[in-house]
């Protein structure tokens, strides 16, 4: 028998069932495919539990830090399995969440399978619809290393309950930081081996060494410019580093150099063309096949959750400006960018102004003891428009959203700078580095 629906979404993380809910509620057949928990990567091994973690980090360090705060707090312990088991609680509360969104939607739970450019099969059951959205996501990759495979993964991390005393992680970019981060807060002696020449290669240079330093502050033993060559069985990993050789030898070993796409099954059946980053799209997310759209990680445009719900409602036909893409990085500080770095002005010869405002100068951070940090902001000198803006310190995830409506909207740097800003609030950073403008 064929099931026939208006629209067939492949997998239901937040691409997927975001995109699926919308698709309903505007009246759409909607079957929604996924072979695990609804939710996918971002709710239960990625975004969700690792900010439950990173919320747990920054407990456990204000408590050490209490006494400076005027409360004496004496006994502490640190337990992480208690917060691995809020982690896990917070997940389920989200995922009851994501049923309720799917409530208008058919949910199919299996492994989707093309057989046909627009015929999925699901067990013994064929789905066929004009239009198809592939939002399968990515798994975490490995280098291409002898014994790569003596090393955790993101997936294997978040399941963990406890830690042994000494971990050293492959990849400084987004996750390796976040991990980094959450595990020197319970005390473990943390080295992190990055090859490039900074940490979270797409942030601004200023951001990245502004947080290096901070986390080495903190004991966090972080190594730059390094190519990882080996993993030795009993742990040692080994690379090279200014032409030589070096080891650094712990209880445990994370590989966290990024995601690769996950396609599905059958696709070499339907004539989509695959690249080297994954399925390949033009601008409104459509494949090379008329009707089949792929959206997320898979196409590997944007490997951000909300970048996938975004494109999926580019789908959908709605006005989405998908150049401007906020992304935040949980650490403490925490960090977040929106559009170009200083970098890529320069490599694209962009008449630019930049100025940095530092958070010891705000009053609220002060007030918060978290003045470690600073907001850049990147102006195109000839049309004041805002094209990059780059901040290191408290709730940057949070502040950056002002400057990304700013520049989706086509406001000047001048629209934040006259506005007014309560005092005091870390808000004033983002206007003070508007006003240098």
């Amino acid at each position: 028998m064929m099931n026939q629906a208006d629209l067939i979404i492949i997998g239901a993380g937040p691409g997927g069932y975001e995109t699926a809910a919308e698709a309903a509620a505007e009246g759409l057949n909607v079957v929604i495919i996924e072979r695990g928990e609804l939710g996918g990567t971002c709710l239960n091994r990625g975004c969700i539990p690792t900010k439950a973690l990173c919320r747990s980090a920054q407990v456990a360090l204000d408590v050490k830090e209490a006494a400076s705060y005027g409360v004496d707090v004496n006994g502490v312990t640190l337990n992480y399995e208690a917060a691995a088991t809020r982690k896990d609680n917070v997940v389920a509360q989200l995922r009851e969440g994501v049923e309720m969104a799917l409530s208008r939607c058919t949910v199919v739970r299996g492994e989707a399978k093309f057989v046909e450019p627009r015929i999925v099969v699901v067990g013994d059951e064929s789905y066929t619809a004009p239009k198809i959205i592939i939002a399968t996501g990515s798994a975490p990759a490995r280098l291409p290393i002898p014994g790569a495979e003596l090393a955790v993964d993101s997936d294997r991390l978040l399941s963990m309950t406890s830690f042994p005393e000494n971990v050293t992680i492959i990849g400084g970019g987004v996750i390796g930081m976040e991990f980094a981060s959450i595990l020197n807060a319970f005390n473990v002696k943390v080295t992190v081996i990055e090859y490039c020449k900074e940490i979270l290669p797409p942030f601004d240079k200023d951001i990245s060494k502004r947080l290096k330093t901070a986390l080495s502050k903190r004991g966090i033993n972080i190594i730059t410019s390094a190519a990882v060559t080996e993993i030795k069985s009993d742990k040692t990993v080994v690379y090279e580093a200014k032409g030589k050789q070096a080891e650094v030898t712990s209880d445990m070993v994370v590989m966290a150099v990024g995601r690769r796409p996950v396609l599905p099954e059958g696709i070499d059946k339907t004539g989509i063309a695959v690249g080297r980053r994954g399925i390949e799209v033009d601008d409104n997310m459509m494949t090379s096949v008329e009707g089949i759209y792929a959206i997320g990680d898979v196409n590997g445009r944007c490997m951000l959750a909300h970048a996938a719900s975004a494109q999926g409602r580019r789908v959908l036909g709605k006005k989405v400006d998908l150049n401007v893409v906020p992304s935040a990085v949980f650490t403490t500080p925490e960090c977040a960018m929106v559009g170009l770095t200083e970098e890529q002005c320069k490599e694209q010869g962009l008449p630019y102004q930049s100025a940095k405002a530092l958070f010891r100068a705000n009053g609220k951070a002060l007030a918060m003891n978290e003045s470690d940090g600073l907001v850049k902001m990147i102006v195109n000198t000839e049309t004041r428009h805002i094209i990059g803006c780059h901040i290191c310190g408290p709730h940057a995830a949070d502040l950056i959203q002002e400057v990304a409506l700013a520049m989706a909207t086509g406001l000047t740097v001048d629209a934040i700078a006259d506005t007014i800003h309560g005092h005091p609030t870390l808000g004033e950073a983002v206007q003070q580095a508007a006003r240098m403008l």
